[in-house]
């Protein structure tokens, strides 16, 4: 880091090294005494040195933290144009009652009796979860995206078996433009992964699909609306198909928000479907959870759900291992799922109502739109239509570079720049069927003037590009703590491990 003040701060922004270069072993914010009349319990293995971590004292600890937080980008700062599973407003209606006394203190091991309330929450929101869908049942354990896409495929895996086909059907078609956990779970799933072809125009290709149909295909997995932020309209065709051929149709819904109140993806054929809680209903999203994925079934999959099942007895509901009627595959985790996750999405349901959940959808995709307008003239859209002919996205803008390329600027000059200008950058490279992209997801919650401020950053950029100001993207960002990163040394040489003596570089070859 290189700062033109004695301090190394730039104003409010304060200057932070690593926290071994400015802690020292010998200083602590904690005296404990020694422990008496303790015995050893470690035997050999006791430590015979101290360890040679920083010390610091409560104030530099606690100052050390926020201002690292400071250089956190976040929903609460500004627009947030990462694309594919982006972050959107969080409402604090639902934070307050996530904190209530009986849901943020309770215990996974207490008695059911204690606990009529929690479960009557995760019934009712099991309820309008199938009732948004059209699905009959619904697993609520799924921690994240990818973790319901394991139950939805282990669902399809324990269906199959018990038709006797579970040795034979082991083909799982994924489309190239697919988010990269779908094929990574099919094959941690025990299947076998065969790619689709995508279309001139993003969609998937229905005659490359029916080509690869078999008697060993046991399903397909699709998003939609996909990555490239489009709607597959042959999506109930395929679902045909693919029933027909003796296979399931799993969807990732990672995208529902923009359907949601509007299709039904039981009406279309889906077998099993996980829900991104962050995405469509606003729960928290990023930092590694807390997450939520619950995925419905359809009737053929809904007896293989997980366990544990909700069973209302009389007036009374139970967490059940063994439902009679039921060949549940197993355990998705050790508890019932995230009961703050549950609380925040309810609430958000019941505050909008099935009216509100409807203009959830349409303002996404208006906001998209709207930003994909004002954008293309200044970028290529590929499948955005061109010149004045204008062809509507769903909740994503999809550009690339193929504009600004032979000026000399990319994707990633692009989102280096936008750093400067204090925004988060878009998703760069994905999906990987459009080269150079740039994917850009407003979501459903900014307003007009926040998409308008983050447009006329976007064609400003764009205009700078064309006056041939080619060293300012090269050498972007210049306002950030860190200079432009070498990512590819990052990922081949790593520097693990801090040792002492380092003298700050450390820090520049662990971040390079």
């Amino acid at each position: 880091m290189t700062y033109n003040t004695t301090s190394g701060n730039r104003g409010l922004l304060q200057a932070e090294p690593l926290i071994f270069e400015t802690g020292h072993a010998t200083g602590t914010g904690v005296d404990l005494p020694e422990p008496i009349n303790t015995p050893n319990k470690l035997g050999g293995l006791a430590r015979k040195a101290a360890l040679d971590l920083p010390g610091l004292s409560e104030p530099e600890t606690m100052r050390h933290f926020v201002r690292l937080s400071q250089r956190n980008y976040a929903i609460d700062l500004g627009l947030f144009p990462l694309g594919s599973c982006t972050m959107k407003h969080n409402p604090r209606l639902n934070e307050r009652t996530a904190r209530f006394e009986g849901f943020a203190d309770i215990h996974p091991l207490q008695p059911m009796a204690t606990i009529q309330g929690a479960l009557e929450l995760m019934d009712e929101l099991a309820h309008w979860l199938c009732t948004l869908t059209g699905m009959p049942a619904v697993a609520l354990s799924p921690k994240a995206g990818a973790h319901g896409e394991m139950c939805g495929m282990l669902a399809i895996k324990a269906a199959l078996e018990a038709r006797g086909e579970g040795k034979t059907r082991k083909r799982v078609l994924v489309p190239s433009s697919a988010h990269g956990t779908n094929p990574a779970t099919a094959v941690a799933a025990g299947f076998i992964v065969d790619e689709i072809e995508a279309r001139s125009d993003g969609r998937v290709h229905v005659a490359d699909i029916a080509s690869k149909l078999g008697p060993d295909v046991a399903g397909i997995m699709m998003t939609n609306p996909n990555t490239c932020g489009l709607f597959e309209p042959d999506i109930k065709r395929i679902a045909d198909l693919v029933h027909e051929a003796g296979g399931y149709f799993y969807c990732d819904g990672a995208n529902y928000n923009a359907i949601v109140g509007r299709v039904r993806p039981g009406d279309l054929g889906v077998d099993a479907m996980h829900i991104n809680l962050h995405k469509t209903f606003s729960t928290p999203h990023g930092g590694g959870g807390p997450g939520a994925g619950p995925t419905v079934l359809s009737t053929a999959l809904a007896p293989f759900a997980p366990v544990p099942h909700i069973v209302v007895r009389g007036e009374k509901r139970e967490l059940r291992e063994h439902t009679e009627g039921t060949q549940a595959f197993g355990r998705m985790c050790a508890f019932h799922g995230q009961m703050g996750m549950f609380t925040r999405a309810l609430t958000y349901m019941l505050s909008h109502g099935g009216d509100g959940l409807r203009q959830v959808a349409e303002d996404a995709v208006l906001n998209a739109n709207y930003l994909l307008a004002r954008l293309k003239p200044h970028f290529n859209a590929p499948f955005g239509g061109q010149g004045n002919e204008h062809r509507p996205c769903m909740h994503e803008v999809l550009l690339d570079d193929s504009s600004i390329k032979p000026k000399g600027v990319e994707t990633i000059d692009m989102a280096k720049a936008l750093l400067d200008e204090g925004y988060h950058p878009f998703t760069t490279y994905f999906p990987l069927v459009v080269h150079g992209a740039m994917l850009i997801e407003p979501t459903e919650t900014e307003p007009k003037r926040e998409l308008d401020r983050f447009a006329d950053v976007m064609i400003a950029l764009a205009e700078r590009v064309n006056a041939g100001d080619v060293a300012h993207f090269k050498q972007a960002p210049t306002l950030a703590p860190m200079r432009r990163l070498d990512d590819t040394r990052a990922a081949r040489q790593p520097k693990l491990r801090w040792r002492r003596g380092d003298n700050g570089a450390g820090a520049q070859v662990a971040a390079e």
